[in-house]
Formats: structure tokens, sequence, C-alpha cells
């Protein structure tokens, strides 16, 4: 199928063509999720498949969409600066919106939400392209789009107190993760507000929060560790992530129950890591101009 041919579905607000089956036009738009072509991956291809999933077009068959996008996020797993990343970030788009559409109605078993919780999270943390946007092929945004995957899976209904600590951790393991260039895409505001999913269900106790903001706030610290290594590579992730949570806990909408006490919490944190910025003036770090 050519791009005029899907240029003209969306032409036609993503009516379902009736002259391809849903089988054989589902299978052209996953291949196109992974195109380096951005008029074709995020204009056409992305667009037409969310709208199907919210129309209810795969409501009967939701769970083999689901598995099909999950199986994508494998897909060059390891690689980084390749053309792969596409499929795998974009696949990762249409699973949560597979998980959305669960969300507002029941049409997947839970065991089969929570298989999917376990891929992302699996890819999430273990995914090597981090770049946002690549230049003349779109977005990449692996970090954001699985933030949004998350986000998704802490509104669902299958997924308990336990589930929702893990997808705390998993957010903070990624932003501990070392890596050579910080995230400057908007990443870590994805990621808070997916925490503020996570936050808003009120299940995860206090204390549990509080131990995630500790270890949270230890990474973000500015520590030289003896080498050349710019040492806001280790810490600069993590800061910006605490940050945007503190802006979306003071300005955001829906509030959690635990927003008093997280706000006292993320303002020590943010105090203890930015003691020449926040705390009594002293002078800047040994090392730090």
């Amino acid at each position: 199928m050519s791009a005029a041919y899907w240029k003209q579905v969306h032409d036609d607000d993503f009516a379902v063509p009736t002259d391809r089956s849903l089988s054989d036009l589902t299978a052209e738009l996953t291949r196109l999720l992974g195109d380096a072509d951005p008029d074709l991956r995020d204009g056409l291809a992305l667009p037409a498949l969310a709208t199907w999933v919210q129309r209810g077009v795969y409501d009967d068959l939701l769970p083999g969409l689901g598995d099909g996008m999950a199986a994508g996020l494998r897909v060059g797993l390891g690689e980084s600066g390749t053309d792969s990343v596409f499929r795998r970030s974009f696949s990762v788009l249409i699973l949560a919106c597979c998980i959305e559409r669960d969300n507002d109605r029941p049409l997947v078993p839970g065991g089969k939400v929570l298989e999917w919780g376990d891929r992302i999270a699996t890819w999430m943390l273990t995914e090597q392209d981090l770049r946002g946007h690549v230049p003349g092929k779109g977005w990449a945004h692996a970090v954001a789009h699985g933030a949004d995957a998350l986000g998704a899976l802490a509104a669902s209904p299958h997924v308990g107190v336990g589930e929702l600590t893990v997808l705390l951790d998993v957010i903070a393991e990624r932003l501990v993760a070392p890596v050579d260039v910080l995230f400057t895409a908007g990443e870590s505001d994805r990621l808070a507000v997916a925490a503020m999913s996570v936050l808003r269900r009120n299940h995860v106790p206090l204390d549990l929060i509080e131990i995630w903001v500790d270890t949270l706030s230890a990474a973000a610290r500015h520590q030289h560790d003896g080498t050349d290594r710019d040492p806001y590579l280790r810490a600069g992730n993590t800061e910006a992530f605490l940050r945007a949570l503190y802006l979306q806990l003071a300005l955001g909408q829906r509030p959690p129950g635990v927003r008093a006490d997280l706000l006292l919490l993320l303002v020590e944190a943010l105090r203890s890591t930015n003691p020449h910025y926040l705390g009594a003036r002293v002078a800047a770090p040994a090392g730090e101009s």
C-alpha cells in the first residue's frame, strides 16, 4: 500500500478502508510504525492505529494487537543510533493505547495486561537508544513514549499496590542509569506525569514513597567520582525529574492524597541536592566553576 493510500485514509478521518482486510491493514501499519519517514510513521501509522483502538475497531482483537506491539519492543533491542528504535518506541505507544482502551472497558484479561506491563518495564530498562528528536527522521523519544505507557499501566484496574510500587522503581532505575547525554526532550516531565498517575491511585503507602524519594535524592547529588567524567551526567536526569515532579504536585490537577507530605519530601530532597542554591549560602562545590 502506497503513502498516497494512507494519506487518503487520513483525509477520510481514518475511516477503516473496506478494500483490504483488517489483518492486512494492521500488518502494513505495524510495519510503518518502524519507518524512518516521520510522515509515514508519526503522521499516518500512529494516528491510524491509535484512532482505530480508541474507536473500538480492535475491541474483539485487542489481546492479539497488544501482543503484536509487545513483540515490537524486542525488534533491534540493544542497538543504538539505528532506525530500529522507531519500531520499539512507536510500538509502545500503541500498546499504551491498548491498555487505555481496556482501562475504559474490560476487554483484556488482567493477566495479559500484567504481562504487557512486564514487557514494557523490561524494555524501558534495557533500551539503549535514548535519542529524542532525530534530524531528518523525527521523534524517536523512547523514554518519553515509555513513560506514557507506564502512566497508562498505572491507571489499569488490574494493577495493584505491588505493581504500582514496581512502576515507581522502574522510573527511578531509568533515571539513575548511566547516560552519555542528558535527557533534553521533555523526558523528565513525561516521567513525572507517569509518576503522578501512580500516586493518584492512592495505593502506595507514604513510607515506600519516602524510600523512593530518598533513592532519587541520593542519585541527584553532584559528586565527582575521581574521573574526568562530567558529574552532571550521573545526577542531571534525576535532578530534573525531582523538579518536574515538584511542579506537577504544586501546579497539576487532581493531586494525590500524599500531596502535602510528598511536597515536603521533595523540598527537602531539592535542598539537599542544591545546597549552594537552595540552602545556606556557601561556596560552589569543589570542582565546579
